[in-house]
């Protein structure tokens, strides 16, 4: 059966927007490994190693003063599990929020649009952020008597959560940021008290019930309990809800899709 000439050219111009857009995000992704890490010792291999052995400085520090972490017998990994995943969203949220001001000179070329802009930032830190979790948990696991055991599922599903939420709140951040000079400052004073309540020390349960009600509402601590039940077995994290971590991921993306259709010009010509 013949495929109509309209609906031909249709999936023709479709499959060529297709390849026009995955070689823009390419085309960015590599101007931002150039522009990022292009003249720090080691390249791009510095995107990974400096997080890496952030966490491994401060996971030591935090274990000499909290010896007994709340489940398992290894801090180091109690630590990792939460604080990987708050920086990968924090990264998320932060950069996508930044990338039509990183891309402007680009994204007054008609073949380069910010949705690239957004997906090059997206894949980037990402795949470096899997890079770092898998060097470090494999190294955690070989080198320490953890005793995890994992759900593989579950810390996928983790994963994709945190990425999911970063680009939601990224794309709304991205028309903040464009059209209110002061909303950059007022978001990195309100991510200052997340790291603490999103269950980087702490196990949900081990909250009063009154402070419970509170931070549930925070979809990180979500996030957090999903990845700890992909490492001990005996975790339930009853209190996870993944609709919720979607819905407000969701709405964010929506709102800031919206948005941005309508006022990219407007915050490349400021």
């Amino acid at each position: 059966m013949s495929i109509p000439r309209a609906q031909a050219t249709k999936i023709a111009h479709g499959s060529e927007r297709s390849f026009a857009t995955g070689r823009s995000v390419f085309a960015l992704i590599l101007r931002e490994m150039a522009t990022r890490y292009g003249r720090s010792p080691g390249g791009y291999a510095w995107a990974v190693l400096e997080p890496l052995g952030g966490i491994l400085v401060l996971g030591f520090g935090m274990s000499l003063l909290i010896r007994t972490p709340p489940i398992g017998n290894s801090f180091l990994l109690f630590f990792a599990t939460a604080f990987l995943l708050f920086a990968m969203y924090q990264q998320l949220a932060g950069e996508i929020g930044r990338c039509i001001n990183f891309s402007r000179a680009l994204l007054f070329y008609p073949a380069v649009t910010w949705v690239d802009a957004v997906l090059a930032r997206l894949t980037l830190a990402v795949l470096t952020h899997i890079v770092v979790m898998t060097l470090l948990f494999t190294g955690l696991m070989i080198t320490t008597d953890t005793r995890a055991q994992l759900d593989i599922s579950a810390i996928i599903g983790a994963v994709m959560l945190t990425a999911f939420l970063g680009l939601g709140i990224g794309v709304l951040n991205c028309v903040l940021f464009g059209l209110f000079d002061a909303w950059m400052q007022v978001w990195s004073i309100i991510n200052r008290p997340l790291f603490f309540i999103s269950g980087t020390f702490f196990l949900y349960e081990d909250m009063p019930t009154s402070l419970q009600d509170m931070l549930w509402w925070n979809p990180l601590l979500h996030i957090t309990g999903l990845m700890r039940r992909g490492f001990y077995s005996t975790y339930e994290a009853s209190y996870v809800s993944i609709p919720y971590v979607c819905l407000v991921a969701t709405l964010c993306l929506f709102f800031g899709v919206v948005l941005l259709s309508r006022f990219h010009r407007t915050i490349l010509n400021r």
